[in-house]
């Protein structure tokens, strides 16, 4: 049985990760006339984003998992790089960009109207790492792998680990101490992978391996049983798109594992989620499979985000305390998110011309006053965000006998509910700087306030939005059925 409870542990996991590190960029806005001077699309940009990619994603995921993370890679001496550190810095991430003069920092920029790329902007400049540089991180690498659970290759086929000498002695040294060692591949060159615990091709990927169509599984399995033997991998994860994945050991028995998507807007970064979960399931001892099917679930999760988007505690234990690693990731899992991939999802939603409501609160103990905010707040606008406050926001508020429930049980509650789109967990006492985020159209409170009252209002307003009022239905609060329980509780003791 899947150990759920040891998510807990991913906090005591350090994973070193060596690979291509870039810088993913996103110009979010709409199309609506053809250039006078040409026949193109004119792009009136709405907004921008900036996250980390390729290993800097697999980081990503590592960090929003609770593990600890070494990071080993290479950036060019300009502004992209500076952001791409920036980004990186966190205090989980033992940050090691070697700066190379002599190469710009890798960096994708996608334009996206109506959640949909329409065009990728690659600047980038492939060839091998110089020899000091590489000399420099195998001294870097063998001085932080004694402190490390598991180690991740992450390979674009940028450069970094094109080198066979530097992929093997990773994985020899690996070896010698026990630790697990887990590839994202890349071409054709599977020679300086021997040895690893486990490789992550997709199907693309290992076809271009061996130089077949595998679309029949017994292809792909009797591909992925000599791909196991010629270079002595202890076992083989190939994702397969809406086919879920395959997965197999030195037994040589093809485990299938369906897919658990049931929206996808955007595969980007999938593949670094799987690797990223994966390495923690098998640094804490999962079995093969059970990391396997975790990693499918985490995968399930992110394509339903739009953009490259990494996958978060919070919604890992969500997905599994309510479906399990078999079952499809619910809908209610798909409105539990960080942050970032909110306000991602919320600019996509305006670039396709939607209305953003937003409203918060502590939501504890849900009751029917609750439903009915959250209904009228809904008919606003076609999009409702929910802001609940975290646990230490509502104790500072409320009182030290306050939340009744953990943030993630509200905010389970309130994700259940059809009206609601998207819930986000904050932790400052007002909802401020997350207005200054998301920009909504219109900010929705209870007729308990005034306009003038209202928290945000004069952000909201700046940006060309509303505030409306919804009126409260009488007798409910949550201090109130608290007390009507601790009451109740007091007659039954006194019967019995």
């Amino acid at each position: 049985m899947l150990r759920i409870g040891g998510l807990d542990t991913f906090k005591d996991t350090h994973v070193l990760v060596v690979g291509d590190v870039m810088l993913d960029r996103y110009c979010w806005g709409d199309v609506d006339r053809i250039s006078p001077e040409a026949p193109v699309p004119i792009f009136h940009v709405r907004s921008r984003s900036e996250i980390p990619g390729g290993a800097g994603n697999v980081v990503s995921n590592l960090t929003g998992l609770g593990a600890s993370v070494t990071l080993i890679g290479i950036r060019g001496n300009d502004e992209a790089g500076a952001q791409l550190s920036k980004l990186l810095t966190h205090e989980k991430i033992d940050l090691n960009l070697f700066i190379d003069d002599g190469r710009p920092t890798i960096t994708k920029t996608r334009i996206v109207s109506q959640g949909q790329q329409m065009v990728r902007l690659d600047e980038e400049e492939l060839f091998p790492v110089n020899p000091d540089l590489q000399a420099r991180m195998s001294d870097l690498i063998q001085s932080r792998l004694p402190q490390c659970n598991a180690i991740i290759l992450s390979d674009y086929g940028k450069g970094l680990l094109r080198d066979h000498y530097l992929v093997q002695s990773i994985i020899a040294l690996a070896r010698e101490r026990h630790i697990p060692v887990i590839v994202d591949p890349k071409g054709r060159e599977w020679e300086r992978y021997r040895g690893a615990t486990c490789v992550t091709p997709n199907t693309k990927e290992l076809e271009t391996l061996c130089g077949d169509s595998l679309g029949e599984d017994a292809k792909l399995v009797e591909a992925m049983k000599r791909t196991i033997a010629q270079y002595r991998l202890s076992w083989l994860l190939v994702t397969r798109g809406p086919l879920g994945m395959c997965l197999m050991d030195r037994s040589d028995t093809p485990i299938f594992i369906p897919t658990l998507a049931r929206q996808v807007f955007d595969v980007s970064g999938a593949g670094d989620t799987v690797t990223a979960t994966l390495s923690l399931c098998v640094a804490e001892g999962y079995t093969p499979t059970e990391a396997a099917k975790v990693a499918n679930l985490a995968a399930g999760i992110v394509v339903a985000k739009v953009g490259t988007q990494p996958i978060n505690s919070f919604e890992l234990k969500a997905a599994l305390n309510s479906t399990g690693v078999d079952a499809p990731v619910s809908t209610v899992t798909q409105k539990l998110t960080s942050l970032s991939a909110a306000i991602t999802q919320c600019e996509s939603w305006k670039t396709a011309r939607q209305r953003i409501v937003f409203t918060n609160g502590c939501f504890d103990l849900l009751h029917p006053g609750h439903v009915h905010l959250l209904n009228e707040a809904k008919s606003f606008g076609d999009r409702l965000i929910v802001a609940i406050n975290s646990d230490t926001s509502v104790m500072r508020l409320k009182g030290p006998q306050r939340p009744i429930l953990a943030e993630h049980d509200r905010a389970s509650l309130i994700a259940a509910l059809h009206c609601v789109d998207l819930v986000v967990i904050f932790h400052s006492d007002t909802p401020e700087e997350l207005l200054r985020l998301f920009r909504p159209h219109v900010l929705v409170k209870g007729e308990d306030y005034r306009q003038e009252e209202v928290v945000g209002r004069t952000i909201v307003e700046s940006n060309g939005g509303t505030v409306r009022l919804v009126p409260l239905i009488g007798g409910y609060s949550t201090a109130n059925i608290a007390w009507k329980v601790k009451e109740s509780g007091r007659v039954v003791s006194g019967i019995c």
